[in-house]
């Protein structure tokens, strides 16, 4: 369960007498369990309709205890069961209307086929079909088509993506509300490989190891070093715009 702040002075506390939280309090409770969510990511829930935080005067956001709690019921939902936004909303819905509802997970299926448990001898990476992922995502045939043709998303075999694209194809959608075309982040997308490549080759040796104990120590390193290369890329471009986000 996510834990909440006892409370505080400054941007990075509850607001004094209400309970609530900026952005970046929320960040910060968030990491303690999902070290790689973002702002970016927060955002974007909120405009997926995931959430609805309140809104001071000038128009900050302010988070509530529940809203925290919701929040981390969707980012576990999509790490645990590799679920798109769409199910996760129909889930939290159903949950507030006390229904038990069962949870599917995402292994391979095809488009429209329910989903099954992984295999019980290891983890299978979470796959959804094209169809899956345009709804998901609110888009058409014609946009994923113009996506691809930037790099932006691919399909990792027969038609099938990882269950990350659609938090990529939410992601890109936000930034064209902005008027940021999709070939304007054909950059970000080189910048994000390059980043992969070294995190890659860092881990390398010990995805090589023999012992199996430090084989499978590599992919929390992978995760550790991901989470410290976003912190890093956020941090930079923060700093070279000359601003501090809420």
């Amino acid at each position: 369960m996510v834990q909440t702040p006892s409370g505080g002075a400054g941007d990075g506390a509850a607001v004094a007498g209400t309970g609530l939280m900026s952005i970046g309090t929320v960040l910060g409770v968030l990491r303690e369990e999902f070290p790689e969510v973002t702002i970016s990511k927060i955002r974007f829930l909120e405009s997926e309709g995931l959430i609805e935080p309140q809104r001071t005067p000038s128009g900050y956001r302010k988070f509530s205890a529940g809203d925290v709690e919701r929040l981390g019921h969707v980012l576990r939902m999509q790490r645990d069961h590799y679920l798109p936004l769409k199910v996760i909303r129909e889930h939290l819905d159903a949950m507030e209307r006390g229904e038990a509802v069962q949870l599917p997970v995402l292994g391979r299926p095809g488009d429209g086929e329910t989903a099954q448990e992984p295999a019980a001898e290891g983890p299978t990476a979470a796959r959804i079909g094209r169809g899956r992922l345009l709804a998901a995502a609110g888009i058409d045939e014609r946009t994923l088509a113009e996506w691809e043709s930037y790099g932006l998303l691919a399909p990792v075999e027969d038609g099938l993506y990882d269950a990350e694209s659609v938090t990529v194809a939410g992601l890109i959608t936000e930034l064209g509300r902005f008027g940021i075309e999709p070939r304007h982040l054909r950059a970000m997308k080189a910048a994000a490989d390059r980043e992969a490549g070294l995190v890659d080759q860092v881990v390398a040796p010990l995805k090589r190891h023999r012992n199996p104990q430090t084989r499978a120590h590599a992919q929390a390193r992978t995760k550790e070093l991901a989470g410290l290369t976003m912190k890093l890329h956020a941090a930079l471009v923060q700093a070279a715009l000359g601003i501090r986000l809420p």
